[in-house]
């Protein structure tokens, strides 16, 4: 058996160049000794666990879609809003919704204090994304890529 208490794990932060977007995660999985880029599925584990936390007023990731893979969200503790292909949707502590595969989402932190998510996501290989707001895609054959035609940066066209 593996076992980390998540109140001990590092939180590993993010912010993009203009400070649009942000957010910081513990990944839950990886402490637990999941390595994302196998592709041993032993190694690789059949999801991610990961508790995410979205500071006032900001959103961890561009709106996008996975081609393959299924994202679970539980909200521990805040209140925000879920983008999604419909519209708009307000979540508070307690609500839990997914996103199947090519379903668009974002999360958005529209209150004044911290939003935190626990998240569970399986782990298809071959997973590739797409990002409707600057019509790009990102690809992992093998590695992480963002391309229009050309190479693009993660957040290239989104702020």
């Amino acid at each position: 058996m593996r076992k980390v208490n998540t109140n001990e794990l590092k939180e590993d932060s993010w912010t993009s160049p203009k400070g649009k977007f942000a957010g910081a995660g513990k990944e839950i999985s990886e402490a637990l000794g999941r390595k994302p880029l196998s592709t041993d599925l032993r190694e690789r584990h059949p999801f991610a666990v990961e508790i995410l936390r979205i500071p006032p007023g900001k959103t961890p990731y561009p709106y996008h879609s996975h081609s393959a893979q299924w994202e679970f969200y539980h909200v521990i503790s805040g209140s925000g809003l879920v983008r999604h292909q419909d519209g708009l949707t307000e979540i508070i502590a307690g609500d839990a919704f997914i996103f199947e595969p090519d379903q668009p989402h974002q999360l958005i932190n529209n209150s004044s204090q911290d939003l935190l998510v626990y998240v569970v996501a399986d782990n298809p290989i071959g997973e590739s994304g797409y990002y409707p707001d600057s019509n790009k895609w990102l690809v992992r054959s093998p590695e992480r890529r963002l391309l229009r035609g050309d190479k693009l940066e993660y957040y290239e066209g989104e702020e």
